[in-house]
C-alpha cells in the first residue's frame, strides 16, 4: 500500500518511495500495474459483513485479541473434518459404523457450556452423519475433498478451499460441482446456494483449475438432510466475479486511506446490526460492545440438551 508524504515525490526516472502498512517501504514504478489482492472467502465476506471487523482481523497488528472460541465452530470443524477423514478410508471401510470413531478422532471440545452439552452435540452429530453417508455412494471418490481451488483475476488473487468437488455426467460430458456442508440450525434454500459469493468463486476457480465446466453449487445441510443447489450460468458466475472484485477495491481504498494517515475508523466504518453479538472482536469495538454479547455455547444450546 502507497503512503504519500513530502519526502515521497518522484525522483528521475519516475521512481518514488511507497509505503506498506505497518512502514515497511517498497519502490514503485509509474505506470507499474497495481497489485492483486489476495483473498479467499472468509476474508471478502468479513469486510462485507462489517469493514470494522475486517480491519480487526487483517489490519491493525497486532490484532485485538479474539473472545473465546465458539462452540458452534467447533462442532462445525469436527463434522467437517469427520467427512474428510470418512473418504480417506479404503471404499470397502466407508460405512455408518465407522463414523463414531472417525468424530471421536476430530472432535473439538471449546467453547461448551458444559460436558453434558457437548455430550449432547456430539450425538446429534453423529446421527446427521450416518444419516448423510447413508444418502453416499462409498465407492464414488470425489475429485476432490477440502480441495484448494485458486485463480487470477485482473483485480484478484483468489484461493479458497472447498469442501468436496463432485464429478456427475452432464449432457456434454463430465461436470463439475462444488458442495459445501452447513451445521447450523436454520434450514437452507435455493436462494442461499445462488447467492453464495464463496460457492460461484471456487466454481470460477475450479473451472478453471480442472479445465471443465462447473456450474453446480449445493449446499448440504446436515442437520436436516436437505440440499440446497443451484445451476450458474456462465453470466451469473461473471456477476458474482464483479461484486469480489468490486469489494476488493474498496478494501485496497480502505487500507490506502489508511497507510496515506487517514482515520481507521472512518477508512473502516462499523456496520452494526445482530451480528454484533457473535463478533469475536466485540469488546474492542466502542459500538458492537453495546450489543448485548453471545454465550459461546448459544448456537448449540437447545431445552432438550442431555
Amino acid at each position: 500500500m502507497r503512503r504519500s508524504s513530502s519526502a515521497g515525490r518522484p525522483a528521475a526516472g519516475g521512481r518514488a518511495p511507497q509505503q506498506r502498512a505497518g512502514g515497511a517501504e517498497q519502490l514503485g514504478f509509474e505506470g507499474m500495474p497495481e497489485r492483486l489482492f489476495v483473498c479467499t472467502p472468509s476474508k471478502l465476506g468479513a469486510y462485507a459483513d462489517c469493514p470494522r471487523r475486517y480491519r480487526y482481523s487483517y489490519v491493525d497488528r497486532p490484532a485485538p485479541p479474539k473472545g473465546p472460541p465458539w462452540a458452534h465452530n467447533s462442532l462445525g470443524a469436527s463434522v467437517h473434518t469427520a467427512l474428510k477423514n470418512w473418504y480417506a478410508l479404503p471404499a470397502d471401510r466407508r460405512r455408518p459404523e465407522a463414523l463414531a470413531t472417525l468424530l471421536k478422532g476430530t472432535w473439538v471440545r471449546e467453547g461448551y457450556r458444559d460436558d453434558e452439552q457437548e455430550r449432547a452435540a456430539y450425538r446429534r452429530a453423529l446421527g446427521w452423519l450416518e444419516a448423510y453417508v447413508e444418502t453416499l455412494e462409498p465407492e464414488a471418490d470425489p475429485l476432490g475433498v477440502e480441495r484448494v481451488v485458486a485463480v487470477k483475476t485482473a483485480v484478484l488473487a483468489f484461493n479458497g478451499r472447498a469442501d468436496r468437488i463432485d464429478s456427475r455426467p452432464g449432457p456434454d460430458g463430465q461436470e463439475l460441482v462444488i458442495v459445501d456442508y452447513k451445521t447450523g440450525r436454520t434450514g437452507l434454500d435455493t436462494d442461499d446456494a445462488r447467492g453464495s459469493q464463496a460457492l460461484a468463486l471456487y466454481a470460477y476457480a475450479a473451472e478453471r483449475v480442472f479445465r471443465r465446466p462447473c456450474r453446480r453449487v449445493e449446499l448440504h445441510h446436515l442437520p436436516t438432510g436437505t440440499v440446497a443447489g443451484h445451476d450458474h450460468t456462465v453470466e451469473s458466475l461473471a456477476r458474482q466475479l464483479t461484486r469480489a472484485e468490486e469489494t476488493a477495491r474498496d478494501i485496497m481504498a480502505a487500507e490506502r486511506a489508511v497507510a496515506d494517515g487517514g482515520d481507521a475508523d472512518e477508512a473502516f466504518p462499523v456496520a452494526p446490526g445482530p451480528r454484533c453479538g457473535w463478533c469475536d472482536y466485540r469488546r474492542h469495538c466502542p459500538t458492537g460492545a453495546q450489543t448485548p454479547g453471545k454465550e459461546p455455547w448459544a448456537a448449540v444450546d437447545r431445552p432438550t440438551d442431555g
